[in-house]
């Protein structure tokens, strides 16, 4: 007689083994030290970068102060040549016709009034009822 043998194919792809208790501890070990190294590779890369911005910052503010330095003193400049006696004597006299007096033509507020009469002030009485 003959026999006759059949193949059954059987799909074991979703299966999964049980790992060893050794070996999946050592597993997350090794997570974890490179999850750890990540964390301090990003840490670091991270202030590297926050201290190149700040250098940009520091050079920025320090470039407006000197800018400011220098505005600040061509504006005491420019304010000093304002207020040089020169300057308002010469306006005072072209700008606003004012003219330096002689030593008889000025006369004392004194000697103008003579009878000049002087308010008195009124204070009102309180009214009774």
């Amino acid at each position: 007689m003959t026999e006759y043998y059949t193949v059954k194919r059987i799909d074991n792809s979703r299966l999964i083994r049980p790992m060893a208790p050794a070996r999946l501890k050592d597993y997350w070990r090794r997570v974890g030290v490179g999850a750890a190294m990540a964390a301090c590779l990003l840490i670091y890369t991270w202030q590297h970068f926050e201290c190149i911005r700040l250098r940009y910052e520091v050079q920025k503010l320090q470039a407006d102060r000197a800018e400011a330095q220098s505005t600040n003193a061509r504006l005491h400049i420019q304010v000093s040549s304002l207020n040089s006696p020169s300057r308002v004597d010469t306006i005072a006299q072209t700008e606003l016709g004012m003219t330096i007096h002689t030593p008889g033509e000025a006369i004392g507020a004194d000697s103008t009034v003579v009878d000049a009469v002087l308010a008195q002030a009124h204070m009102p009485s309180p009214q009774r009822p």
